[in-house]
């Protein structure tokens, strides 16, 4: 294995925009969601015909899970630089890729059939927004972060965290105060491994919620006691939560 600071130097100069996560192959892995998020995206956007993503980041997912153009399709993001990315990524679906701040969906009451959304940033669905959106007898299917997700990673960067659980089961309470009906609620813990310590850096720096003030000199001695700890072990392990949402309006 390349010395400590040779791997931090490169993953520090890695690009981390965008859903792309192709430069850890080989140095990390995540374990997958059993229920296959983009294929029931799929599946739900096939037999709608007004479909919207939030948070739909730079469209790579949801172009991927696509199977027949819908009649209206409209991505939502506050990033420019993957506002940039859907445009270009969803343009054959002839989507609308619109600039809107999390959790403000700036469309009229009724406009969609469905709206998805994978990994919205925690805390920041506004279930009274997807409610008016949704045309009655729509739905909201959305893979959102977990309690407690990374924990293990954050703690070795910043010392012991309390960690509140129960946030699948609050914003299913949130979805229902709203007035939809949650169909399905499901949780999963998924392990994920890093082979080497520029596998965390670049993660640290691309997931900027796991250390929001994440840079490698501050944290320069943290990821040289994790980086001793892969040495010996092998490798680094923690848990990313998932929970898969279903949610319908009322007809």
């Amino acid at each position: 294995m390349r010395s400590f600071d040779e791997l931090v130097q490169e993953a520090a100069a890695v690009p981390v925009s965008g859903s792309d996560y192709s430069w850890l192959e080989g140095r990390a892995g995540e374990e997958r969601p059993p229920w296959g998020y983009a294929r029931l995206v799929g599946q739900r956007a096939s037999r709608a015909r007004r479909v919207l993503d939030a948070q739909g980041g730079d469209g790579q997912i949801l172009a991927g899970a696509l199977r027949i153009r819908p009649e209206v399709l409209a991505v939502t993001d506050n990033r420019p630089d993957l506002l940039e990315s859907a445009r270009r990524a969803l343009a054959p679906w002839g989507a609308a890729v619109v600039e809107a701040e999390d959790g403000v969906l700036p469309f009229r009451d009724g406009a969609f059939d469905l709206v998805v959304s994978r990994h919205p940033r925690i805390g920041s669905t506004n279930w009274s927004e997807v409610a008016r959106v949704l045309a009655p007898g729509g739905a909201y299917l959305g893979q959102h972060v977990g309690s407690g997700s990374g924990r293990e990673l954050v703690e070795a960067m910043l010392g012991a965290q309390e960690v509140e659980d129960g946030l699948a089961e609050r914003e299913a309470d949130a979805a229902r105060a709203a007035g939809l009906r949650v169909r399905d609620l499901r949780k999963v813990g998924l392990q994920v491994e890093f082979g080497d310590i520029g596998a965390v850096v670049y993660l640290l720096r691309k997931i900027v919620w796991f250390v929001p003030d994440f840079a490698v000199d501050p944290y320069r001695e943290h990821l040289a006691l994790l980086d001793k700890h892969i040495r010996a072990e092998g490798s680094f392990r923690t848990l990313a939560h998932r929970f898969l949402i279903d949610a319908h309006a009322p007809r």
